[in-house]
């Protein structure tokens, strides 16, 4: 085992490594996929719920751009820690194990904490917070991601559940700590003169909404689409 690993998985490493070799091939090669494209995955959530979120309010809307930069926060954050702690990869330090189905990262790519496990996590937790119902869906894909690292051998089992737990707390963290500020922020660009930031916040949620001051102007003139119609004569 690597010394400067901080908790020896290192058996059950090998108990995983050794399974996933006997597993059917289009199921390594599945696995193999998964550890990437799951990052992808995610980046396609975060779209869908910024669109999602531009027709409701400004906290949701906040929440829903907050979700990817939270998630590059935590990322950041693993990036510090893997360097402090540099451990080795179990691909190269676990003697006995079974050979990585993807090749090993180069010395120096130092293994704790998983940044793919971090990421997932992260994105998991604040996806759940922009779109609730999506928790279902984000949080078993984190999981899979995580796990998926150590089963191409990349990883030690604490390298990525270490990682999850990260990302999840930075993200829950920074999205509930930044939510105010920007919504703000949201407020201000949705009442911008500038038509590619008020399409990029949205409508909103025009029931609860102040009027972009082009509006209430047009209406306090009685200029506004409709004003002055059905009304009655004397």
């Amino acid at each position: 085992m690597d010394p400067n690993t901080p908790i020896d998985t290192s058996g059950l490493y090998r108990d995983i490594t050794g399974f996933a070799q006997d597993t059917p091939t289009w199921l390594q090669h599945l696995a193999e996929v998964w550890t990437e494209a799951g990052l992808l995955l995610f980046g396609v959530l975060f779209v869908a719920a910024w669109w999602r979120a531009r027709r409701r309010g400004s906290r949701a809307l906040a929440i829903a751009v907050l979700a990817p930069l939270a998630t590059a926060v935590a990322y950041v954050v693993s990036e510090l820690l893997k360097s402090a702690v540099d451990e080795e990869r179990p691909c190269r330090a676990v003697a006995g194990a079974a050979a990585s189905l993807v090749q090993c990262p180069p010395a120096g790519d130092w293994s704790f904490p998983s940044n793919h496990s971090t990421i997932a996590g992260a994105a998991a937790v604040a996806l759940a917070l922009a779109w609730r119902s999506l928790a279902w869906l984000t949080l078993p894909m984190a999981v899979l991601m995580a796990f998926s690292r150590v089963f191409v051998g990349v990883h030690y089992p604490h390298d990525v559940a270490i990682g999850l737990a990260l990302g999840a707390v930075v993200a829950f963290l920074a999205v509930r700590g930044g939510t105010r500020a920007c919504a703000r922020i949201v407020d201000s660009m949705r009442s911008s003169s500038t038509p590619a930031v008020r399409w990029f916040a949205g409508p909103g949620d025009r029931a609860g909404q102040t009027p972009h001051p082009a509006e209430a102007a047009a209406a306090a003139h009685g200029t506004a689409p409709g004003a002055g119609q059905g009304r009655g004569r004397d």
